[in-house]
């Protein structure tokens, strides 16, 4: 009995110990509000220089438990090649780094919508969506986040672009290393949802001739938006179709001059869609349903998956057209009724059939929304093997 006492003792302890932590944490998060627009304002010139270098970095001062943490502003280029900026936080843990340095893990974040104030590193809590980060950096990773291009800064937005998303989790990765106090290395993991695991897969593929000099040695993505056709045509005549295409439609619009709004979408919801891009996917959902419920069935004037030019950019902006020599883990929930098991089933498939190294990881009840979470134990597992290895 009092083995047991002293047992749950210490267990109450160590609790109050984390619970004191993260209030102190809540509390430099809170200190950090006054201000915080002034850090997003590009300075003139900001895009003046090599990718993945920085153009300024605040340190945080609600870092999660024993680690540093930084909000960064770093260059990166969009589709075109032309400069562009991007905004993102990077964590490292307080433990010592090794001799060669840290392997830096960049992250892909689901959607999150198109508006400065659903840019993850400018919220309350800029690590809250990094999913698994208190295991990762336990294992002495680098973690750093990008916003991608557009969201926390000026620019075109980049949603569901997939070679500005993967070039700006690349210069993440870069801008990690120039932060001398990271001690990051050039080996680099990928890991991302949704939107982000679009974004890693095009990081991957894109890395050998963009970021030669990055040591690409794991890519997760959970739930990855890989194939946009499928998506897409999963979606055309309910909710998640508008909701994602209010932002996706937007977003090619400003990136590709040959894909007017007005050429896809319907007079009603070219009025409605720009009330819906000022909203935030999590914070607003229900106000975005309530928006775009009307537009259901009615939303575009064809099917955007067999017209051009939107056919051929939906083709342009999925992965798997090449492969790439860093194992993959692909996970799955089975009861994802955004991202259809099937398409992440096929597209696993395909990639093995290029000569990859895949790993096909399904969780029978996850839904879009917990399949990362769900999947950390068994990724968590592939990766310590695969980075080790």
């Amino acid at each position: 009995m009092r083995f047991a006492a002293a047992f749950v003792a210490a267990a109450l302890a160590v609790l109050g110990g984390i619970v004191a932590a993260e209030q102190i944490r809540l509390v430099g998060d809170a200190l950090e509000r006054p201000g915080i627009d002034a850090f997003y304002a590009q300075p003139d010139g900001a895009a003046d220089g090599d990718p993945g270098t920085i153009v300024k970095r605040d340190e945080l001062l609600g870092a999660p438990l024993a680690s540093r943490a930084w909000r960064i502003m770093y260059r990166t280029t969009d589709l075109d090649g032309d400069p562009a900026v991007a905004t993102g936080v990077l964590v490292v843990p307080l433990t010592p780094a090794p001799p060669a340095g840290r392997t830096v893990l960049s992250w892909g974040h689901p959607t999150t919508g198109a508006a400065r104030s659903c840019a993850p590193s400018y919220g309350f809590d800029p690590f809250l969506g990094i999913e698994g980060l208190r295991f990762l950096l336990d294992r002495g990773f680098a973690v750093v986040a990008t916003d991608y291009v557009g969201m926390g800064t000026e620019g075109a937005d980049s949603y569901l672009v997939g070679a500005t998303g993967g070039n700006a989790v690349l210069d993440a990765a870069r801008a990690a290393r120039a932060v001398p106090e990271a001690r990051a290395s050039d080996r680099v993991a990928l890991w991302g949802h949704s939107q982000g695991g679009q974004a890693v897969l095009f990081a991957a593929e894109r890395a050998p001739d963009y970021a030669p000099e990055l040591d690409i040695r794991a890519v997760a993505a959970a739930a990855p938006a890989a194939d946009l056709t499928g998506l897409m045509s999963a979606h055309l005549d309910d909710i998640s179709g508008v909701t994602i295409g209010s932002y996706a439609f937007t977003a090619y619009a400003e990136v590709y001059p040959d894909a007017p709004l007005e050429g896809i979408l319907t007079p009603e919801a070219l009025a409605l869609v720009p009330r819906m891009n000022d909203l935030c996917l999590l914070s607003h959902i229900s106000e975005l349903h309530a928006i775009g419920e009307p537009l259901v069935g009615d939303f575009t004037t064809s099917d955007p998956t067999t017209t051009e030019p939107w056919a051929t950019l939906f083709a342009d902006n999925s992965a798997g057209s090449v492969a790439f020599d860093a194992p993959l883990f692909l996970a799955q929930g089975l009861d994802d009724e955004l991202v259809v098991p099937r398409d992440t089933e096929q597209f696993a498939r395909h990639e093995a059939s290029l000569g990859m190294d895949v790993t096909y990881h399904e969780v029978s009840f996850a839904t879009h929304g917990t399949i990362a979470y769900l999947a950390l134990p068994a990724m968590l597992r592939w990766l310590d093997r695969t980075v080790a290895g």
